[in-house]
């Protein structure tokens, strides 16, 4: 049969048209959806991360503009604070002269930490964020830098939401949280620390990419310095009573405890330039305890050892500078205390604790380690380090 070059490209399209209709109808018949009337669906997970590193990354939200959650917490930095600008042992605020009176912790593998409770088993609390355990979660621990007024300064929450309002993002923000989501302060708030704890959940934070999950996983060896260490951190060195390595699980080097481990003041801390009677009580200072806290003045939360290599300064007040000089304080504290002419703070002896009731003794102080063996020990913990 003859048609007509216009009738024979009308059938073409109609054709055409109706192959793409039978295609879509399939999809619609099989998904539940109709395609032409359905829009796609938006995927709030990635969104929602991406809504946190904005936040997280985002120097507007402090007072005045210019700091950033990114700026105590550095990835280049195992996430913590090298301090490299002022060569402090805390870190500086938004506002110039105003410091921390503690060493920024790690925010890597933080996701993992449990939250804020009392084991009645083990008659000891563990988990919650910061050093002394006060915010419960990831998400707790998120809201406080924002109004600290030596951190970011903002005066309050309504603060922070209004600059969210006007920033790039807040598209997202509704897209994540609904087209009213930044209309109410409080859940506005509270929302933006659970997209940031979104964000530091991710494998950004938690790569476990360091040559000891390499080992772990048998695709690389360990130098036979390297292995010393390891033997020395589940043995004689006594490490793993407090940085534990279960058996068939990725390490986090930490069993979320609480401990004093007899730290020395550091004298360098610029708190004491306003308050020379200043003592860090750490976990006694917890408004959550359920517990005396005499029984806790001087406990911090037992950190992670991933990436300590690059996490200096080390302990909660900044006080040690190297790796080898954590290793020497665990090996000598008791054997090496400063008494005499000849005595040299943090050179040939250790101060007194800076709180000096509740020192662990059961697991450091003088554990007889030779030069070499705390070499071997500082060897394996480079080996914490991701990107291997």
């Amino acid at each position: 049969m003859h048609f007509p070059k216009s009738n024979y490209l009308l059938f073409c399209r109609h054709l055409f048209l109706s192959t793409i209709m039978l295609l879509l109808f399939s999809a619609c018949s099989s998904s539940g959806k109709d395609p032409l009337i359905d829009p796609p669906e938006i995927d709030t997970a990635a969104l929602k991360i991406q809504l946190g590193q904005a936040i997280f990354h985002d120097t507007n939200l402090s007072e005045p503009a210019g700091q950033s959650c990114a700026d105590c917490h550095m990835s280049v930095a195992g996430f913590a604070d090298p301090n490299t600008s002022n060569l402090a042992p805390v870190s500086e605020g938004v506002v110039a002269g105003r410091f921390g009176n503690r060493n920024a912790p790690t925010a890597a593998y933080a996701s993992f930490i449990p939250e804020f409770s009392f084991d009645s088993t083990e008659n000891q609390y563990i988990g919650g964020l910061f050093l002394d355990g006060r915010a419960a979660d990831l998400v707790e621990q998120a809201k406080a830098p924002f109004i600290n007024q030596v951190e970011m300064a903002n005066t309050d929450e309504a603060m922070v939401i209004e600059k969210i309002r006007a920033a790039g993002y807040a598209d997202i923000f509704r897209q994540v949280y609904g087209e009213s989501s930044l209309n109410d302060v409080q859940s506005a708030y509270d929302n933006m620390a659970d997209a940031i704890a979104a964000f530091e959940s991710t494998e950004l934070f938690s790569p476990f990419s360091s040559k000891f999950d390499a080992f772990q996983a048998g695709t690389a060896q360990l130098t036979e310095q390297e292995a010393r260490g390891l033997d020395l951190f589940q043995n004689k060195a006594l490490c793993t009573e407090c940085h534990t390595i279960p058996q068939g699980a990725q390490p986090l080097f930490t069993n979320f405890t609480y401990s004093n481990i007899g730290t020395p003041a550091n004298p360098n801390n610029p708190v004491y330039d306003a308050d020379p009677d200043f003592v860090d009580l750490g976990l006694a200072q917890n408004p959550n305890l359920t517990t005396g806290i005499s029984l806790e003045q001087g406990k911090f939360r037992v950190p992670t050892l991933r990436n300590v290599e690059i996490t200096a300064p080390y302990m909660h007040n900044g006080v040690l500078q190297t790796l080898e000089q954590v290793v020497s304080f665990y090996n000598t504290r008791d054997a090496d205390q400063c008494f005499g002419a000849n005595a040299e703070p943090f050179v040939n002896c250790w101060p007194e604790p800076e709180v000096n009731i509740n020192v662990d003794i059961s697991s450091m102080g003088d554990l007889l380690l030779s030069e070499q063996e705390e070499a071997d020990i500082v060897a394996f913990l480079k080996t914490l380090t991701d990107g291997f």
